[in-house]
């Protein structure tokens, strides 16, 4: 496994409008690149990570769904990488949905 990519799967419940989330669904058949926020709301140091999702999968806001996703990590993150761990995923500095690793996967080859 590169030291600097991690492969998860995890728990995603995405925020309604309501809540401050996206106002739109996301469409499957593509990947969707947000802000992986390991340590809180004031931190601005954020992981890129790839989710996902089916070609004729539709997530909408307030929706929860399992899914793997590769996160590209840089070295302060590793030790937070564990079944369990709860983190924030942002557009920006938007709070879209939060995540659960359910489990740590070995790497795609």
């Amino acid at each position: 496994m590169m030291d600097d990519q991690v492969r998860v799967r995890a728990s995603i419940r995405f925020l309604s409008a309501e809540e401050g989330g996206r106002a739109s669904p996301l469409a499957g058949g593509g990947s969707y690149r947000p802000n992986h926020n390991f340590f809180g709301p004031n931190d601005r140091d954020m992981c890129m990570g790839f989710i996902e999702l089916p070609a004729g999968q539709q997530v909408t806001p307030g929706e929860t769904i399992q899914a793997d996703l590769d996160l590209l990590i840089y070295p302060a993150v590793k030790p937070e990488i564990k079944a369990g761990k709860q983190w924030r995923i942002q557009e920006g500095g938007k709070l879209v949905a939060v995540g659960t690793i359910l489990e740590v996967l070995d790497p795609v080859c």
